[in-house]
């Protein structure tokens, strides 16, 4: 056999063999695989509570029942799982990850650190939108969010890129709040120790996140909630204003809606750009029966978390969106949006 025969006759075998993988149906490739689901935050937080309760149950809904193992990846407020889904992770449907929610608009924003393209990732479906807030410990003179304009407030923080800093430091750049934030903190749950000891006066973090690890602080009084940061309030706690209800101008409506967007993003997992359409298909679908396990549901509700969940097409519309930001609003919200 000649060079040139023994090289048509792999490329030919290169060719069927890759016929042959896209023949798979999805119950075929996912049969006897292993589906890493990456968190792109720290144990013990609301993501990371999501995401495991989502894990033990994705499984029994995708064909073929793969294992679905969750493990977490954090750094850089998520960046780090971001930019491995990207750039390294399988693009075959075998890797799943959650990141933070404001990702789509921190890629409009040119943030550093920023390696990913939102939308060209496949998005799987969104568990609950995730409303955050600020909390500030009971012997701390400061209630309101008027107090916050007069009085410093020292924060935990967690990540740059994470919302546990974006949204106070947009306060801060629009408003004028004093909210000082130390850094350095692993995830909320070590934030809310660092809070108990008095090592700082307060945090911002999800509300799921406070009333899974801590349900009776805010009825028992332990912290006040100056401020939630949402388009509309969580319906737990409408007595707490949003702060989109503080814009003083259209204008500062405007950027914080762009900015608060992300509330409805949520809890949101995707997989790699480049995966075969039926696995992306088959994906959603797992997903949104999962939605509706009534097992699903009950260890939610025993982990004390929301359930209003988006489809996989919605969310792909809605992480598109930001991409369609008008240049002037953009250069508005980058001034408010970082330190």
């Amino acid at each position: 056999m000649t060079i040139l025969t023994r090289a048509a006759a792999g490329l030919a075998l290169s060719i069927l063999a890759c016929g042959m993988a896209q023949a798979q149906t999805p119950e075929q490739f996912y049969k006897g695989k292993t589906v890493d689901l990456a968190i792109g935050y720290p144990p013990g937080g609301s993501n990371d509570i999501y995401a495991r309760i989502l894990a033990q149950h994705l499984s029994k809904h995708i064909p073929g029942h793969p294992n679905v193992i969750a493990r977490n990846q954090p750094g850089a407020g998520s960046f780090l799982v971001m930019n491995q889904m990207a750039a390294t992770a399988p693009k075959d449907g075998t890797a799943i990850a959650i990141g933070a929610p404001t990702v789509a608009l921190d890629e409009k924003l040119g943030t550093p650190g920023v390696r990913y393209k939102t939308g060209d990732l496949n998005w799987i479906g969104r568990i609950s939108p995730l409303i955050n807030m600020v909390m500030i410990w009971n012997t701390v003179p400061v209630k309101t969010h008027e107090d916050t304009l007069k009085t410093e407030v020292t924060l935990a923080g967690t990540g740059a890129g994470s919302t546990v800093s974006i949204y106070p430091t947009v306060m801060n750049n629009l408003f004028g709040t004093k909210y000082k934030l130390v850094m350095g903190y692993k995830g909320s749950n070590e934030a809310m120790l660092a809070l108990e000891r008095g090592e700082v006066e307060g945090h911002s973090t999800s509300w799921e996140a406070l009333k899974g690890a801590h349900p009776t602080w805010y009825p028992d009084k332990k912290v006040s909630i100056p401020v939630q940061f949402a388009l509309k309030p969580h319906p737990e706690i409408p007595e707490v204003p949003t702060a989109i209800s503080f814009a003083r101008t259209e204008e500062e409506r405007r950027i914080l809606s762009a900015i608060l967007n992300a509330t409805e993003v949520g809890t949101s997992f995707f997989t790699t750009a480049g995966v075969p359409a039926d696995r992306v298909e088959a994906l959603r679908r797992a997903f949104d029966a999962t939605m509706e396990d009534p097992e699903f549901k009950a260890d939610l509700a025993k982990a004390r978390m929301s359930h209003n969940p988006m489809k996989g097409e919605e969310l792909q519309q809605l992480v598109r969106q930001v991409s369609d930001l008008p240049p002037d609003l953009v250069e508005k919200v980058r001034k408010v949006y970082q330190n």
